[in-house]
């Protein structure tokens, strides 16, 4: 366990990306992906958009190169995968601190509305084929390893995300332990278990579209089971749930050589807030590493008072801002190590 200070001040994470101008670098087609159209921003902060059988439609891949990245054209960098959360997209992240690191490449892949980073159950929904873990760990890794400059290694390679995409980071390093020497969830969904029935019961909310509207980003409804099944603890009818619980699998990543860096607020205490739920999730995967007796990195801001000036304790974007100002140092720290 690590205590931590509050950060300096920065930009607010709604300011711009990176000015566009000069053309993105070619990549070429594999690995399950093909691009559709042509990529756009600038050389060093850009996005692709691509189509795989794995997951129905067209999906944003953004990839945010080191400014001197053409400056040296033997060196090479690791990777932060950066997993975006629910309804988000990848072009929408534009945390100023994303693209501060001299010493890293960033990818931000497509996770869907409410993909939740795993391959459904029912493959047969109105949303079509919808097998997330296999666009990420089985094309897009190495689609990125083929295209740029890249350490294609365990030890060069970190998964981090917010939200949904916090459960998606632990998820992922825990079935794919040889894939990253990193894992960090940013006020992430990270119990999965009946302990948490409401985060279970978000997942089935973004499945149904219960927030309707025309405008709602989780259309087409699909079934409540179908991405782990029933959330219900009757008959073992949840074991889905079960068996992709970070929370429940924190056992997977003991003498991994996995780091794991936890970051929380508590919603200013108000119950019923998504920071106040998630706050909830995180303390119980902090009690089961304690259990187990693991290292990890832990950071509960409270209501944000000592945590820069941005956070003021919940689930939103400043908060995340000043997560990521802690965390890409380390990362960058580790893997210079």
């Amino acid at each position: 366990m690590v205590a931590v200070a509050a950060v300096a001040m920065v930009t607010p994470a709604s300011a711009a990306p990176a000015a566009e101008g000069t053309t993105p670098p070619a990549m070429t087609d594999g690995f399950g992906l093909t691009q559709v159209g042509t990529s756009t921003g600038s050389d060093i902060n850009f996005y692709l958009t691509v189509t795989t059988p794995e997951v129905a439609g067209e999906q944003h891949i953004k990839i945010i190169l080191p400014a001197g990245y053409y400056d040296d054209p033997a060196r090479r960098y690791p990777v932060m995968y950066f997993l975006h959360g629910s309804p988000d997209d990848p072009i929408g992240q534009n945390y100023p601190a994303l693209s501060t690191s001299d010493d890293m490449i960033t990818v931000i892949p497509d996770g869907g509305a409410r993909g939740w980073y795993a391959n459904w159950l029912n493959q047969k929904t109105p949303a079509g084929a919808q097998n997330w873990e296999n666009f990420h760990l089985k094309q897009v890794i190495p689609f990125i390893d083929a295209n740029l400059r890249t350490v294609a290694t365990k030890k060069g390679r970190a998964v981090a995300g917010i939200s949904m995409g916090g459960f998606g980071a632990l998820h992922y390093a825990q079935v794919r332990p040889d894939l990253f020497s990193e894992t960090a969830s940013l006020s992430g969904d990270i119990d999965l278990s009946v302990k948490s029935m409401d985060l279970r019961l978000a997942v089935v909310a973004s499945l149904i579209d219960a927030q309707g509207g025309e405008n709602s980003p989780y259309k087409p409804a699909v079934d409540s089971d179908a991405a782990f099944g029933s959330p219900y603890p009757v008959f073992n009818a949840d074991w889905r749930f079960n068996q992709v619980d970070p929370q429940q699998n924190m056992h997977k990543l003991v003498g991994a050589g996995v780091g794991i860096s936890i970051y929380t607020g508590d919603g200013g205490g108000q119950i019923g807030t998504l920071e106040f739920w998630v706050a909830g999730a995180a303390k119980n995967v902090k009690a089961r590493m304690d259990s187990l007796g693991m290292s990890y990195y832990y950071v509960n801001y409270g209501d944000g008072a000592g945590w820069g000036t941005l956070c003021n304790g919940d689930h939103n974007a400043g908060c995340w801002e000043e997560d990521l100002r802690d965390l890409i140092p380390r990362l960058e720290r580790s893997f210079a190590s």
